[in-house]
């Protein structure tokens, strides 16, 4: 993908609402996984009209590679408004790359209970899988190379953006 600009944010959350709203009830649980998960999570609450709180997650404990890498220096708190038991639930994040982050959550998840589902809503899949992992909504598929990544960005007025970083360690998303 090299020169080619990376998609608009603000499309693909708008994208996303439309594959999602015929199949998401009011019901439903968003749950989004810090940080751009849980912007991505608040507007597709507002945007599909949920009744059921919002929730986020902090999957930093949950890792499996946490010894490897420790502790993130800015550790959100998990915080699920809602009874988990039972329930539909869509995990929300920005760029799914590898799938850990994703297996990370749905172990935390199940701390809160059983869920009916967990389905996975995600702006960006960048592919790279070693898990088995597959998002059931996808704002775009996008392709950078291995020592880049993708970061979601929100602004003053929350809107959304996405940028390319070199990376300086090892992907661990």
């Amino acid at each position: 993908m090299p020169g080619k600009p990376l998609p608009d944010a603000e499309q693909l959350l708008q994208a996303l609402v439309a594959k999602m709203r015929p199949e998401v009830g009011p019901e439903t649980g968003l749950v989004g996984i810090h940080t751009g998960g849980v912007w991505l999570a608040e507007r597709l609450h507002k945007a599909l009209g949920l009744k059921t709180p919002c929730g986020a997650l902090d999957v930093s404990f949950y890792r499996d590679d946490y010894e490897r890498i420790g502790l993130h220096r800015d550790v959100k708190r998990s915080d699920i408004p809602f009874d988990v038991e039972g329930r539909p639930l869509v995990l929300v994040d920005d760029v799914l790359y590898t799938g850990r982050t994703i297996r990370a959550a749905m172990n935390e998840l199940f701390d809160y209970g059983r869920p009916q589902s967990i389905r996975l809503a995600a702006l960006i899949d960048r592919g790279g899988r070693e898990l088995p992992i597959a998002a059931q909504w996808v704002g775009a598929t996008v392709e950078v190379g291995a020592g880049e990544g993708i970061e979601l960005k929100r602004d003053e007025r929350e809107r959304l953006s996405l940028a390319l970083y070199k990376r300086s360690a090892p992907d661990v998303a």
